[in-house]
């Protein structure tokens, strides 16, 4: 089990280089998340739900994903509430309180997809959550410590010294555990260096001592992990694209940063691409007048993401963008917001009502308790481009611009369209995610605009995992960990 010194030190980059490490040996690898908390997921082959984090896993251990490589899935609805997922179905919606009073009734889930996931592998990489260091949140945990004692793991310790005190928090996390704990944690690494590895001998050193833990070795700074999705929003901030200036840069697309942003992997093409400026725009900041394109990414509170949208004054920057000419996109829940309006009968986002929309498609959105989560084949209706993604959505949307659909798709043997655009072309959306890594679709969305796009997106990914498992071997001894996982 991979467990770290706290949220963002690099664990679930960790466990994919280590899966494509180890599966390039020929073992069979898969990797497991018993709890984690992020509006980035994605959808399996038979439509569970689960972090996107797990699936980039997945495809470095050379497997499909599966509901059981993460178990509990914490969507955060409200700064004090999350939707759980629960083995790739919607478990209910609960307070954080109330979360944690109930944890442990989740631990049988957890450990039944475990089971399941051992019983076909030659080694399961468990990933941690947040870090054990959260002694306050150890009753009843299934996250960290919880699980690797009902699994009995050996623990490999993540400390990230890009941020700094690294020293202090792997020794602090050795001070703050319990006695069992603290031998359960056989190893420790130190992730994201920047410079000159043996500077940091005399810190290792120092560290050993003092925990008594065995030093794995230290990962340099690994610049291709920009090239995979960012497991949480804790990331955001790195995804943004080439400044305004850039002579290479043909496509400006404004992505306004709503609170409760999900599915921000949809960017991720569109930020490799050389032509396209990507501008995430912070809260207090006014969306680029320059702009060809605003796109409205999706959301796990829609009707929230909208006032607070109109509290920031972007509503007035995308109608006026809409004036100049500009195009405007709506993913999923920013394809809800481009409506007349999002009823709410039953209270699922919040009190029952109503809220208008922007009004720039003429189309309506009704929120309703069954939720729509299943992988999409279709074809994108005005270039004809074969696309592949996935839904994951609350709601129907219907009306007069539905007539001009954004896909075609065929669903259990039947055709079916999906998504809405405006007369002139110029607005559309769609609940589908991953259209921008079709590369087709994508060079032909590009082209559009009088950019070329010769980027092949997949294999890039492709690429940047196996950069990743050669740098894993570089700087770790897999022997060992091997030899940690071998002794359970």
């Amino acid at each position: 089990m991979v467990q770290g010194t706290g949220s963002n030190v690099g664990k679930s980059l960790i466990v994919a280089g280590l899966c494509r490490a180890f599966a390039d040996r020929g073992l069979r690898v898969r990797p497991f998340k018993p709890q984690n908390m992020s509006n980035n997921a994605g959808v399996t082959a038979d439509g569970g739900e689960i972090g996107r984090a797990q699936i980039t896993q997945a495809r470095a251990a050379r497997v499909a994903p599966t509901v059981h490589m993460n178990p509990v899935l914490l969507k955060p609805e409200t700064d004090t509430g999350a939707q759980i997922v629960v083995q790739g179905k919607r478990f209910g919606t609960m307070r954080a309180r109330e979360y944690g009073a109930r944890k442990s009734e989740l631990l049988p889930f957890v450990l039944d997809s475990f089971a399941r996931l051992s019983a076909e592998a030659d080694l399961v990489i468990v990933e941690g959550a947040g870090s054990p260091a959260e002694v306050n949140l150890r009753h009843g945990d299934i996250a960290n410590m919880g699980f690797a004692e009902a699994a009995d793991l050996p623990v490999i310790l993540v400390g990230d010294i890009d941020r700094g005190g690294v020293i202090a928090s792997l020794v602090g996390t050795h001070a703050v555990l319990n006695e069992a704990e603290r031998a359960r944690i056989k190893a420790f690494l130190i992730n994201r260096f920047r410079g000159d590895t043996s500077l940091f001998d005399g810190g290792l050193t120092e560290i050993v001592q003092r925990t008594g833990w065995q030093s794995l070795g230290i990962v340099p700074h690994f610049d291709g992990a920009i090239r995979l999705p960012a497991e949480d929003a804790l990331e955001l901030e790195s995804m943004r694209g080439r400044r305004s200036g850039d002579p290479t840069a043909r496509i400006r697309i404004a992505v306004p940063r709503l609170g409760r942003i999900a599915n921000f992997d949809d960017l991720d093409p569109l930020r490799a691409e050389p032509a396209v400026d990507l501008v995430l725009v912070a809260p207090g900041e006014a969306l680029p007048g320059d702009a060809d394109v605003v796109l409205l990414p999706g959301s796990k509170s829609t009707v929230a993401d909208l006032r607070a949208l109109r509290r920031e004054g972007w509503d007035i920057d995308i109608l006026a963008h809409r004036r100049r000419g500009g195009t405007v996109i709506g993913l999923c829940g920013g394809y809800q917001m481009l409506g007349r309006t999002i009823a709410d009968p039953d209270g699922i986002e919040g009190p029952p009502g109503s809220e208008p929309g922007l009004g720039l498609l003429d189309v309506g959105t009704i929120l309703t308790a069954g939720k729509t989560t299943a992988p999409v084949v279709a074809h994108h209706r005005p270039s004809g481009e074969a696309v592949a993604g996935y839904e994951i959505h609350l709601g129907r949307t219907e009306g007069a611009d539905c007539s001009r659909p954004v896909l075609d798709a065929v669903e259990d043997g039947f055709a079916r369209t999906d998504g809405a655009t405006s007369p002139d072309g110029r607005v559309w959306g769609t609940y589908v995610h991953g259209l921008f890594a079709t590369d087709g679709f994508r060079r032909a969305f590009l082209s559009g605009f009088g950019a070329d796009s010769s980027t092949a997106y997949e294999h890039g990914v492709e690429a940047a995992l196996d950069r990743l498992a050669a740098h894993l071997r570089t700087h770790l001894d897999l022997d060992a960990i091997m030899d940690l996982a071998s002794r359970r």
